[in-house]
């Protein structure tokens, strides 16, 4: 019994490629990327299942395997990117290191810190992730900030508006293409700066004049009473 023989095309396409397999944890990792990647560009709402299965080549089936819902693989996005951002820049203190740090954590992944802190914030059922994270940023702006600026409601003003202006500055940046990489954390610090210069205590109309900066009629008095203290009272008609 003779062989068939295969036809042009099946000699032209060769034998078929196996899918590749991959590990558990790989598989959910290429899925969290390209679930990142989709709900940046369109939001939770507007973007769907078929959508994401579409980003990542697979099949709708495929995502269920490792996560319940798209509710639950937005909530895994959102929570590997706060914890990608919390290993890039800590959480607990505020140093020269940590709008440079917040900068390189932003670069790495575009996509996640904006869905965090652009997207998720605008999500309902999402917000109170945000919440925490604002809570816990405040927290410790107030604390490092009391070094600086007197107790009061200036502090709490500028503890409220740096750590906003902060997130906002890195993602309009973001936005901008990251222009300057270099000099983009002295700009942003220099915008910090201005808020805490602007929190604390105002001097004293005058206080901080050198004598010759002084109005010509303040002088004029000054010297003219001066004059009058060092010169002899004389009786009348002497």
């Amino acid at each position: 019994m003779s062989k068939p023989v295969a036809s042009q095309g099946q000699r032209e396409a060769g034998p078929a490629q196996p899918v590749r397999r991959l590990r558990r944890a790989e598989r959910r990792e290429q899925i969290l990327d390209a679930a990142t990647r989709a709900f940046a560009r369109a939001g939770y709402a507007a973007t769907g299942l078929d959508d994401i299965a579409a980003e990542a080549e697979l099949t709708r089936a495929m995502l269920y395997r490792h996560f319940d819902s798209k509710a639950d693989l937005y909530r895994a996005v959102l929570d590997r990117a706060c914890a990608r951002l919390a290993e890039a820049a800590g959480a607990d203190d505020f140093d020269e290191d940590s709008i440079p740090a917040l900068l390189r954590a932003a670069a790495a992944d575009p996509d996640g810190f904006r869905l965090l802190f652009r997207h998720a914030a605008r999500e309902p059922d999402f917000r109170e992730l945000i919440d925490s994270i604002t809570a816990a940023s405040r927290e410790v702006a107030h604390r490092n900030l009391a070094r600086a600026i007197p107790a009061g409601p200036w502090l709490d003003w500028a503890a409220n508006l740096i750590p906003t202006l902060t997130l906002e500055s890195v993602i309009a940046w973001l936005d901008a293409g990251q222009p300057d990489p270099g000099q983009a954390a002295d700009r942003i610090t220099a915008a910090v700066h201005g808020v805490m210069a602007a929190a604390r205590p105002a001097p004293a109309p005058g206080a901080d004049r050198h004598p010759a900066q002084r109005p010509a009629q303040s002088r004029s008095s000054s010297q003219s009473t001066s004059r009058a203290r060092s010169e002899p009272v004389r009786p009348p008609g002497a």
